[in-house]
């Protein structure tokens, strides 16, 4: 039997939502774009244009609820990767727009760069539960108004994944496009194939930003997948309440899930969270807090009650080092999000409430992970695991190391053998070296990053990238 596990039930659920339809039609988002409320009021919002607030009726959720598919694949530029939703199992993500990273050569934290996203991405490659990939930091070394498309392109040239990424406005869309094209070789497979997806963040509280709306918007032209991402944070941008928390995260979320599906119904959406706490002595951002947990096992519960694909921010910290907090928190954020079967859990690889980058933190976070994820598999209680024939063999006083069932039960998934986690000796872990996990970490990053590419590109396919980078960079 899995082990399964929940923080609401069904009537608190239906409360959250009733909740979050109240405060869509008597508090309203504000829309800063023209265009955008004009679509709302054509579809039966009512829209105070002096305020830019709409307010939006059950009504109108209810039906892009019915048009917003339940099922889709996320395609790979590798179509090997390719992720269909919901997902068979929980599976991985980047956070992304960090903007440090600690040196893998000299340990220390500097200002992230290009190289950064390029290592990331080939260890993203090489991690079998990762499927989704966001830009996980945001260049020092990149044009500022060009970083997003530059950043994107990279993620693409050096993994083979699915790419989830911002659209900060509609002027970057076009670039987008013609990097999928580079990829692809044509509209009509950017649009078939679906190897972009772009996150949408609202802006609690209660609010859009007009220009990544607008940009967004016009990329549900080609069908691709949006990300529902609200992150308001109890105590500041959000109320000093988890179930009001959550009830207004997903307020937000049910509004763009109705200006998505009035722009282009059909349009794949996924419904995301990424909410937290503050720390209530320096007003930060909390992510490794049990609240925060609370809330986005939450809100997966939520997108479940709605049919909808799921992504939550998970496997997060709030340390400023790899270590023993950050192990700790990891654990907390992780195996809540396993237990109410999230689709992705978003965050691998990153601290410091996802600011700073460490390679090794991607692997360790895969251990972390995959230990959380059996867990959840729980116990297979069947004929096939009944071994009751080897118990009356042993019988009193044995041992079953020399049981066939013993060699064939230690090579299945029911026991997890893990690459990282250190179970020697003492004497022998010191003859060794002493290596911490850490250490064993770093050591395979380097393998991996001195191996061949998984998923490379060709050069013609290099070059054509490599001239839409440069343009972006030298035009927005």
């Amino acid at each position: 039997m899995e082990m399964r596990g929940s923080v609401l039930n069904g009537r608190e659920i239906e409360r959250i939502h009733d909740d979050s339809i109240r405060i869509l039609e008597e508090v309203g988002v504000k829309v800063p774009s023209e265009q955008i409320l004009t679509l709302l009021e054509a579809g039966g919002a009512q829209v105070d244009w002096d305020g830019q607030i709409a307010r939006i009726s059950g009504q109108m959720v209810e039906e892009a609820l019915k048009s917003a598919p339940a099922q889709f694949t996320l395609g790979a530029r590798n179509p090997k990767f390719d992720l269909e939703l919901p997902s068979a199992d929980t599976t991985l993500n980047m956070d992304g727009c960090g903007s440090n990273t600690i040196d893998f050569q000299t340990g220390k934290r500097r200002l992230a760069l290009l190289r950064d996203l390029e290592d990331a991405a080939k260890v993203f490659d090489a991690i079998p539960s990762a499927s989704v990939l966001w830009s996980c930091v945001m260049p020092s070394d990149a044009p500022s108004g060009g970083a997003g498309v530059i950043s994107s392109a990279v993620s693409m040239l050096n993994s083979g994944k699915h790419l989830q990424d911002e659209i900060q406005s509609i002027r970057e869309l076009p670039y987008i496009i013609q990097l999928c094209k580079a990829f692809l070789g044509s509209e009509e497979d950017v649009i078939r194939r679906k190897i972009y997806s772009a996150t949408y963040c609202t802006v609690a509280p209660l609010c859009h930003d007009g220009e990544m709306l607008e940009g967004t918007a016009a990329l549900t032209k080609y069908k691709a997948p949006v990300l529902l991402y609200p992150m308001p944070a109890c105590g500041s941008t959000g109320p000093a309440s988890l179930y009001s928390n959550v009830a207004l995260a997903n307020a937000e979320s049910l509004s763009s899930l109705v200006i998505f599906q009035l722009a282009a119904p059909g349009t794949p959406l996924i419904y995301g969270s990424a909410l937290g706490r503050i720390n209530i002595r320096t007003g930060t951002f909390l992510e490794g807090a049990a609240e925060t947990e609370l809330m986005m096992a939450a809100m997966v519960q939520m997108g479940k009650h709605y049919g909808l694909p799921t992504i939550a921010a998970g496997c997060l910290s709030d340390a400023n080092e790899p270590g023993i907090q950050s192990a700790m928190e990891k654990t907390l954020t992780t195996l809540p999000l396993i237990l109410a079967q999230a689709d992705v859990i978003q965050g691998i690889g990153l601290l410091e409430s996802s600011m700073t980058l460490s390679l090794e933190q991607m692997l360790i976070d895969e251990e972390i992970f995959n230990q959380c994820r059996r867990m959840g598999a729980g116990i297979q209680v069947c004929d096939e695991k009944n071994y009751f024939e080897d118990i009356a063999a042993v019988a009193q006083g044995g041992h079953y190391l020399k049981q066939k069932t013993t060699r064939r039960a230690f090579r299945s998934d029911e026991f997890y053998n893990s690459r990282l986690i250190i179970s020697d000796t003492y004497d022998t872990w010191l003859s060794g070296g002493s290596k911490s996990i850490f250490d064993k970490a770093h050591q395979q990053v380097r393998q991996i990053l001195d191996a061949d590419p998984i998923s490379p590109v060709d050069q013609n396919t290099e070059n054509v990238v490599r001239e839409i980078m440069e343009e972006a960079g030298a035009k927005l």
